[in-house]
C-alpha cells in the first residue's frame, strides 16, 4: 500500500463531504487526515491522555467507518501529530516506509500510550528501523502461497478447503503481516473475472467443502460487493462451511454495523476467524462489534500471532484468552510468527510458546488455552505444538505429569478378544440382576441405560 507523503493533519470545522470513489467502490479515498470541531461528547475509546485532535471527533463521526478508513495515518508528519518523534525516529521512519509503508487506523491509534515506547498496540501498527536493518532474515513468501495457488488468488493446500485472497487493502498494515510482500504491490481488488474463476475452480472439484474468504481484509470491500461473492460460493451445493478471516473487529470495530452482520446471517454457516493480540484490544467497541456478530449467528474465533514484546508471557496470555471469552470470542490459534522479511525483530523462540500454553494450563480453563501452531515453511501446513507431559510408556502404563508437576502412573488399556469375555454380538452381555431370595422388586434401568440387545430404554 505505497503513499505519497502528504501535508500534516488539519483540522476543519466544515463536514466531511461524500466520497462518491468509494461508494461506487471499495476503498474511502484520501491519505490525510481531517478532523473536525467537537459537535459532541469525546469517543470513549480513546483511553490516554492527549490526542486531542481525537477527541474533538464528533461521537457520530467516530462511529463511521469509513471515516476512519479515510483518514487513516500513514506518513511521518501525520502521526509526529499524535506521538512524540525525535528527528533521528523520524528520519528512520520514513526510511522504513520506503519500503514497509504505515496504515493505522484513528481507532486503533487511540489504543496506543503516545509516552511508551514499549506500547504493545504501537509495536503491532507502528514500523521499527528494525523491519529493515533484520530485513534480509526471513523470506517474502515463507508458506509459499504462489506455489499453492491453483488460478490467482485460490490457494488450495489442504484437500477438503481453499483460501479466497479478495484484495491486498487492509485498514491497518500490521507489521508482523504475514503477507507483507503484497505492500509494495499497490492497492489492488480481485476483478469479476478473477472472482469467476475461483469460483468456477471451488465448483469443479467436490472435495472442497470450506471456502475461507481472506486479504488483505475482505471486510474492506463494501458490503453488497461481499455479498455478491459469498452468495456464489454459498450457492455450491458441496460447500459447507465459509470462513471470514479479518482484524476488522480489533483495529475498526465500526465496520461490524448491522447491514453487514444482517447480510452475513443470510449465507450461514459462516465462521469469523478475527486477530486480538493483547488485551488492550479488547474495548467496548470491539466487544460491541463481537457481540453483534454472535447474536446475527456468526461464531467468532481469534488468531493470535506470538510477538515478541506484545504477548509473550503468561500472564499477558491469560489476560488476553480471559478476556477474549468474556466477549464470546473462543481463543482459537495462537500462531508461532512467521519467517517473513521485516519481522525478525517480532519473532520469539518456538519454546516461549510452549512455555506460555504449559503456565496456562490449570490456571484457566481449557476453553481459554488456544492451540499453539506453528505453520511450516514450504507449505507445510500448520503443526501444533503442546507441553510434553507424558514422560515414559509403555505397553501396560504411562506416566503422566500433571500442570502441578505431579507423577501419575496411569494404566494402559490393551485390546481384549471380545468373544468369551461376557459379549456377545460385539456388545457386553447384561447379566441378569440377582435379587435376595423372595424379593419381587422390578429391575429399573437408569435413564439412557442400553443394554445387549435392545436401543436406549429412555432418553
Amino acid at each position: 500500500m505505497a503513499t505519497k507523503s502528504k501535508p500534516s493533519i488539519t483540522i476543519e470545522k466544515c463536514a466531511l463531504g461524500s466520497q462518491n470513489r468509494f461508494e461506487a467502490e471499495e476503498e474511502p479515498p484520501g491519505e490525510t487526515v481531517t478532523m473536525i470541531n467537537p459537535e459532541d461528547k469525546p469517543p470513549s475509546s480513546i483511553a490516554v491522555s492527549g490526542y486531542d485532535a481525537l477527541k474533538c471527533v464528533p461521537t457520530s463521526t467516530w462511529k463511521d467507518w469509513k471515516w476512519h478508513f479515510r483518514n487513516r495515518i500513514t506518513n511521518v508528519d501525520q502521526l509526529s501529530q499524535f506521538i512524540p518523534l525525535s528527528f533521528e525516529e523520524q528520519a528512520q521512519l520514513r526510511l522504513v516506509t520506503m519500503r514497509y509503508p504505515m496504515s493505522v487506523t484513528p481507532y486503533y491509534l487511540s489504543l496506543i500510550n503516545p509516552d511508551d515506547p514499549d506500547d504493545p498496540i504501537r509495536k503491532q501498527s507502528i514500523p521499527s528501523i528494525l523491519e529493515i536493518t533484520l530485513g534480509m532474515m526471513g523470506c517474502e513468501d515463507p508458506l509459499e502461497e504462489k506455489r499453492d495457488s491453483v488460478v490467482p488468488g485460490l490457494v488450495h493446500r489442504y484437500p477438503d478447503r481453499v483460501l479466497m485472497v479478495l484484495t491486498d487493502i487492509c485498514p491497518m498494515l500490521c507489521r508482523h503481516c504475514t503477507r507483507k510482500r503484497e505492500w509494495r504491490n499497490g492497492n489492488w481488488v480481485r476483478n469479476s473475472d478473477e472472482i469467476e474463476a475461483m469460483v468456477d475452480y471451488i465448483r469443479r472439484h467436490k472435495a472442497i467443502r470450506d471456502v475461507i474468504i481472506s486479504g488483505g481484509d475482505p471486510l474492506t470491500l463494501s458490503t453488497p460487493h461481499l455479498e455478491d461473492i459469498i452468495s456464489k460460493v454459498r450457492s455450491i451445493q458441496h460447500v459447507e462451511i465459509i470462513r471470514i478471516g479479518t482484524r476488522f473487529p480489533v483495529v475498526l470495530p465500526q465496520r461490524i454495523d448491522d447491514e453487514l452482520c444482517a447480510m452475513l446471517s443470510r449465507y450461514g454457516p459462516i465462521w469469523l476467524n478475527t486477530h486480538f493480540n493483547h488485551y488492550h484490544e479488547i474495548t467496548p467497541e470491539a466487544a460491541e462489534a463481537c457481540d453483534r456478530l454472535v447474536r446475527s449467528g456468526i461464531p467468532v474465533n481469534n488468531q493470535s500471532v506470538l510477538l515478541r514484546g506484545v504477548n509473550d508471557t503468561v500472564e499477558t496470555q491469560l489476560k488476553l484468552c480471559q478476556g477474549l471469552l468474556k466477549i464470546k470470542v473462543r481463543p482459537y490459534y495462537l500462531f508461532q510468527c512467521d519467517e517473513v522479511q521485516g519481522t525478525e525483530h517480532l519473532r520469539t523462540p518456538v519454546e516461549a510458546g510452549i512455555k506460555i500454553i504449559e503456565g496456562m494450563r490449570g490456571h484457566t480453563s481449557g476453553l481459554a488455552i488456544p492451540t499453539f501452531v506453528v505453520d511450516l515453511p514450504q507449505g507445510g501446513g500448520k503443526v501444533p505444538l503442546q507441553p510434553n507431559y507424558a514422560l515414559s510408556q509403555t505397553k501396560e502404563e504411562l506416566i503422566l505429569r500433571n500442570y502441578e508437576g505431579r507423577l501419575f502412573n496411569y494404566r494402559n488399556p490393551r485390546g481384549l478378544s471380545l468373544r468369551g469375555n461376557g459379549y456377545r454380538n460385539g456388545r457386553r452381555a447384561s447379566p441378569r440382576p440377582r435379587w435376595p431370595l423372595g424379593d419381587s422388586r422390578q429391575l429399573v434401568l437408569p435413564v439412557g441405560a442400553v443394554d445387549a440387545d435392545r436401543v436406549v430404554v429412555r432418553s
